[in-house]
């Protein structure tokens, strides 16, 4: 134990051995101290929240805040080194192979994920800092299955995204209270390349998750600030963008880019995490039933106007909107059924660049070339701040509009039982980031297929069939479909694949469904790491 800190796994030892410098551990534990009371009593306040959502009080722009929306004279400081032009953006998990491959993908960033793409066991958490520590150094490049692989001479920059606030690190404790992951991912990044990356030309920059308030936006400012003066960087040096993927945050996009304004590069639109919450935020509102998860599109006026609202947003305080993520991947052996799926793609950039934003994400390195494309034939210049979208005109009615055309059908039913259940397996096994069905999916997804299939029980709805929803029935397609998710998730192991199915079926009959799959199943990955039961915090 050094500084209060303790290590409760022997996983990645060699890994372990770089990080945990007597510095670095000296760091870890001064953030936990001073920040961790706040971030517990933040988690708290959205439990109160919460059952103020279920009580019928509706979500609306909060009223304490009206003078910062008001007020037009306040802008975020300009785009740092390597962030002025964000037009491609590839994101992917932190494995060795993935990082030479994403940065050399010719997109102009790579949000490398410690969060929803990556599943987080020890080893995927400390190696994949170890694989960014050496990718900034330039010593990444390694020989596999007679393969070599390079980093090229101009990479992409570089954007790390922590874990949310909700999820604890349960391997290591500070005092014998778990650390959050959200700081011990920023803590060891930023400790062991903040003024490596400074000294070539770049910076730490950052992608922040799941946030629900402005003071959670706040938490992550105070971080900043402490973080550059502990370690002698000038201060305003970190860059990071917000997700919005939280249906409260989608309230507070101007307050969270003003607490953030000295370290502000953005926000972005998290689609996916956005329904999820959409959902969960208005469990107790039988009129938000959703139709099947493939008829809520960016074309729905819930989600058009978080999107436009957010561009508007940005553009008002001089920083980037960055769209959704295109999570197809090309489909070899069938040229006419990869020519439809790019033509999706196709379709979703050039929406995004004609509403205003003023870049993307993909998920694969072939398809960086097609939203290039688009993005290189509507946006000629760097970015699109000039477009101050005056035309939009958003209220809280228009982000809570429940009218979504489609319905639930048995189709809808199987693939969201189906993706759950392989998702979740493939996750408890260490992988986060798996292709189904031509779409690269993470976490996000399963969330919106665990809720909607809750929601669906929960309502009593029925199918288009007329077929009632019920747990049972549920049941029926869980087991009709598990044996074929090994095919469908290759490398999913039996055990997993059973709490898989037992977690679903547990998820449908609650009366209200977990705030988080990940951190429902976290303690899976911590006993897997050696971690005894006393070191792990009650989940949310």
């Amino acid at each position: 134990m050094s500084h209060g800190v303790q290590i409760h796994s022997k996983v990645a030892p060699k890994a372990q051995e770089e990080l945990f410098t007597d510095g670095a551990l000296k760091f870890l534990s001064a953030l936990h101290k001073t920040f961790e009371s706040t971030r517990q009593s933040l988690l708290t306040a959205r439990e109160d929240a919460q059952r103020r959502f279920d009580s019928g009080v509706p979500l609306d722009f909060p009223t304490e805040t009206a003078s910062v929306r008001a007020d037009p004279s306040w802008h975020c400081v300009p785009p740092a080194p390597g962030l002025e032009d964000r037009r491609v953006e590839i994101t992917g998990p932190t494995d060795r192979k993935m990082v030479i491959n994403a940065l050399n993908s010719g997109a102009q960033t790579f949000m490398a994920d410690f969060e929803d793409s990556s599943s987080p066991t020890f080893a995927n958490m400390l190696n994949g800092q170890v694989n960014l520590r050496d990718a900034i150094r330039r010593e990444i490049d390694f020989d596999s299955g007679g393969k070599s692989y390079k980093l090229s001479e101009k990479p992409a920059a570089l954007i790390v995204r922590p874990r949310g606030w909700h999820l604890d690190e349960p391997r290591v404790t500070v005092d014998n209270q778990p650390m959050s992951g959200s700081i011990f991912d920023f803590a060891l990044y930023f400790y062991h390349n903040a003024k490596e990356l400074v000294k070539r030309g770049s910076g730490p920059y950052f992608y922040l998750p799941k946030m629900e308030h402005y003071l959670e936006a706040r938490l992550w400012n105070d971080i900043f600030a402490f973080s550059q003066s502990y370690i002698g960087l000038p201060l305003n040096t970190i860059r990071a963008t917000v997700l919005i993927e939280t249906l409260p945050a989608a309230f507070q996009m101007e307050e969270i880019l003003f607490e953030l304004r000295n370290h502000s590069s953005g926000l972005n639109c998290g689609r996916w995490d956005y329904i999820f919450s959409f959902i969960k935020k208005r469990r107790a509102d039988r009129s938000a039933v959703l139709p099947d998860r493939k008829d809520v599109t960016m074309t729905v006026h819930f989600m058009d106007s978080y999107v436009r609202l957010l561009i508007q947003t940005c553009h008002k305080r001089k920083v980037a909107a960055m769209g959704g993520m295109s999570a197809q991947i090309p489909i070899k052996n069938d040229p006419k059924a990869n020519e439809i799926a790019m033509e999706k793609v196709r379709a979703d950039k050039l929406r995004e660049v004609t509403a205003g934003h003023d870049g993307t994400w993909i998920a694969h390195p072939l398809i960086e070339r097609i939203a290039r494309g688009i993005f290189d034939q509507h946006m000629l210049g760097p970015n699109q701040y000039h477009n101050l979208r005056q035309d939009v005109k958003v209220a809280a009615a228009d982000l809570l509009n429940t009218k979504v055309p489609g319905k639930i059908t048995v189709d809808g039913i199987r693939e969201n039982v189906s993706t759950c259940l392989a998702y979740t397996a493939a996750w408890v096994g260490g992988n986060g980031c798996i292709p189904l069905n031509y779409l690269m999916e993470d976490a996000a997804t399963a969330e919106i297929t665990r809720v909607q299939l809750w929601q669906w029980v929960k309502y009593g709805l029925r199918a288009e069939n007329g077929q009632l929803i019920t747990a049972e029935y549920i049941d029926g397609f869980i087991k009709e479909l598990a044996p074929g998710v090994p095919k469908l998730a290759p490398g999913v192991k039996e055990q997993h694949l059973k709490l898989a199915e037992d977690y679903l079926k547990l998820q449908i009959r609650k009366q209200w469904p977990s705030e988080f799959l990940t951190s429902d199943l976290m303690p899976y990955l911590a006993v897997a790491d050696g971690v005894e039961p006393q070191y792990q915090r009650a989940q949310l």
